[in-house]
């Protein structure tokens, strides 16, 4: 009988994180999946995952994942974690306060995460990290939401970096989940979660060498940076 996949899903509490663990302890994965409060950890377990309480965004709590993860062997990973911040355009500049919390979750939040997760890495491991459209710069042909746009750019060149330190390693990649109905994307959204994650799913499970530090769409069709 084959060993089950183990998956590490970051940012769990609801829309994409949570139907990922849904599908994947359907799929018969072994499931840890963070978290920030009571509410989200109480849904993962409802699910069947191991939850871990973590809020990226929180120095002290984003400190402590490696011990939470250690002696882990994932054979997938996915970085779900994410907010959009003031739908404001350029050249409307956002508060410090804004600033702070949309950079610190979307940026800093993956960038604490990889600088713990590297012993837990199995060979070949596949790690994912929801990105978005709107951070391509190549692509861009609108300035709302600019300050998530910065943000979802920034990630990107992380997970670039985060390719190039780990190549060899692991198959790393962005990628966009689609406009989803999900509390971000809003009801006029054209996938619903379980649609999206589908096909983000399949798009990991077809994911060779060759793909390491690229930037995908939902449908696994390449994106420009």
């Amino acid at each position: 009988m084959a060993k089950p996949r183990q998956v590490l899903i970051i940012g769990a509490s609801r829309g994409i994180g949570l139907e990922w663990v849904r599908q994947s302890v359907a799929q018969g994965d072994q499931v840890t999946a963070s978290a920030r409060e009571a509410q989200g950890l109480a849904a993962v377990r409802a699910l069947g995952a191991h939850a871990i309480e973590l809020d990226v965004a929180d120095q002290a709590s984003a400190a402590g994942l490696a011990l939470q993860i250690e002696g882990s062997q994932f054979d997938q990973v996915v970085v779900a974690a994410g907010v959009y911040g003031p739908r404001s355009s350029a050249v409307e500049c956002p508060s410090v306060a804004d600033f702070d919390a949309v950079m610190h979750t979307n940026v800093l939040g993956p960038m604490r995460v990889f600088a713990q997760m590297e012993d837990a890495l199995a060979p070949g491991a596949k790690v994912l990290v929801l990105s978005s459209l709107m951070g391509s710069i190549a692509l861009r042909q609108s300035s709302d939401g600019w300050l998530y746009r910065a943000s979802k750019a920034a990630v990107n060149s992380v997970l670039k970096d985060v390719s190039l330190r780990w190549a060899g390693q692991a198959i790393c990649v962005c990628a966009h989940p689609g406009w989803v109905r999900t509390d971000m994307g809003g009801p006029s959204a054209t996938l619903d979660v379980a649609q999206s994650v589908q096909h983000l799913r399949a798009l990991v499970e077809r994911l060779k060498p060759q793909d390491h530090g690229k930037f995908f769409n939902v449908d696994g069709q390449l994106l420009a940076w």
